[in-house]
């Protein structure tokens, strides 16, 4: 029987083997992190259910079809599979998610570290009104890397996994959206006070 002390990749070979549990297991392990996921960008828990359900039978597929070799490294996988999903899930339906602004993770906390006089203030919060607009007008790999960052508190090491890019990479899309971003505010005419 499967514990709480069986890696991964032996619960993965296990599973493929015609264990049954060992599936459960890892899903039981995982969940709360994929789901949490999941989740955090979608903001509707049946639409992050089924995108969870979506995701374990892609992870089903894959490991039955005996096409899985992501040896060690099943989180990750999972996570990119659900990634995948949640990108798919908004082609579709074409919305950008709302994303919940806090003072930690907003934009001016990596723009400007100087504080802001009231009139500065003001302008602030009006740019963060339409900061899902003007987030909206990067590239795509460049928003994606900046909302992961900046909304959902990652680090770049899991963005590089989650994404499968480098750790460099993740950090270049980084710095290109803020330096894109300060164009589109200028561009929108809005002045930051520095």
């Amino acid at each position: 029987m499967a514990d709480l002390h069986t890696p991964d990749a032996l619960l993965v070979k296990n599973y493929v083997e015609g264990n049954e549990n060992a599936l459960a297991t890892l899903i039981k392990r995982h969940e709360s992190k994929i789901y949490g996921f999941i989740y955090s960008k979608i903001a509707d828990r049946d639409i992050s259910n089924d995108i969870f359900q979506d995701t374990f039978i892609k992870v089903i597929k894959t490991l039955k079809g005996n096409s899985y070799n992501e040896e060690g490294k099943f989180l990750p996988w999972v996570m990119r599979i659900s990634h995948n999903l949640i990108v798919d899930h908004f082609r579709k339906t074409k919305k950008m998610p709302m994303y919940r602004e806090t003072e930690e993770f907003s934009i001016f906390s990596i723009m400007s570290d100087d504080s802001l006089t009231i009139e500065g203030k003001m302008i602030v919060d009006q740019v963060e009104l339409d900061l899902k607009k003007l987030i909206e007008e990067l590239p795509e790999d460049q928003k994606e890397v900046l909302v992961m960052r900046m909304y959902q508190d990652m680090s770049f090491k899991e963005i590089s996994e989650i994404t499968g890019v480098s750790i460099n990479t993740a950090l270049g899309r980084m710095r290109y959206a803020l330096m894109n971003l300060r164009k589109i505010i200028e561009k929108h005419q809005i002045i930051l006070t520095n």
